[in-house]
């Protein structure tokens, strides 16, 4: 398996084809742009002519969400061919999943849908992650995800389920702090403790992202990761202590409903590359 060049320890942006003229004529603070594999799996066309534009001068990063490598079936080879495809084409930095699940017995589901942490979950996401780093002949991370519920039958913590997978398998982690923020809202524990016992050393990416509270939830309200508002305080503040703790790392703004002008984007990883700025400034 070849090491692939990082991501630069900078901001990006999850793409957008409305935004594509402004990035190419002032990508300002951007130091990546990712994108979600699936939009990129047909052979040509517009988005292609975009993204072939803007990899000339942006590193980039392949964000998958159907492998399915949280679920039992076994992988769906000609989407990985796919995607091993694709990162033939634009040779991008970094290639993440999710720690999730999406289809089962040929029925795909539309969404990224959690998964008992058990030992024998654990063997199958290994041998999933092996899989699929063996037919990319890459290391990719994984991403913790969030949930609304829980299964009874969970044994293992997730950051320890995710550092398990990343000991077996030699994958990095890319952790969402906006998903560890909604499920530790959902599920009453503390976020900043769960990020203390996070493996940050084995995080290649960071995302932040914006959320929403399911109607008639005031009482005991229901985050949804909804990824179509700007990024919440509370994740802000998880974020400026992520990177205290670990160091700078590639940091993205993902905003894929309801998507606003770009001077709105533009401000948000602005506002990540402050945190960013500051935290290399108290380093020196």
């Amino acid at each position: 398996m070849r090491s692939d060049p990082a991501l630069p320890p900078g901001v990006g942006v999850g793409f957008k084809p409305e935004h594509f003229t402004a990035i190419a004529v002032d990508p300002g603070p951007l130091a990546f742009i990712e994108v979600h594999a699936e939009n990129y799996m047909g052979a040509g066309g517009l988005f292609h002519a975009q993204l072939e534009a803007l990899r000339r001068d942006l590193a980039l990063s392949v964000h998958g969400v159907g492998l399915n490598i949280g679920g039992l079936d076994p992988l769906d080879g000609a989407h990985l061919r796919r995607l091993q495809a694709l990162c033939e084409r634009y040779a991008p930095e970094q290639v993440s999943e999710h720690l999730a699940w999406s289809s089962h017995g040929g029925v795909f589901l539309n969404d990224l849908l959690p998964l008992p942490l058990t030992p024998h979950r654990l063997d199958v996401v290994s041998a999933h992650v092996d899989e699929v780093q063996q037919m990319l002949g890459r290391r990719i991370l994984l991403e913790n995800p969030a949930t609304y519920l829980r299964f009874v039958d969970s044994s293992l913590p997730e950051t320890d389920f995710l550092a398990e997978v990343a000991q077996r398998t030699g994958c990095g982690l890319l952790l969402d702090l906006n998903n560890l923020y909604v499920s530790s809202v959902n599920h009453g524990f503390d976020a900043g403790t769960a990020l203390r016992r996070f493996p940050l050393e084995l995080v290649g990416e960071i995302h932040l992202a914006g959320h929403a509270v399911a109607p008639d939830q005031e009482a005991e309200p229901l985050l949804i990761d909804a990824h179509g508002s700007a990024v919440a305080d509370p994740v802000w503040a998880l974020y400026a202590d992520a990177i205290a703790l670990g160091g700078a790392r590639p940091s993205l703004i993902e905003w894929d409903n309801d998507v606003p002008p770009w001077p709105v984007l533009r401000a948000e990883a602005e506002a990540a590359a402050r945190i960013l700025d500051g935290a290399r400034r108290e380093a020196a």
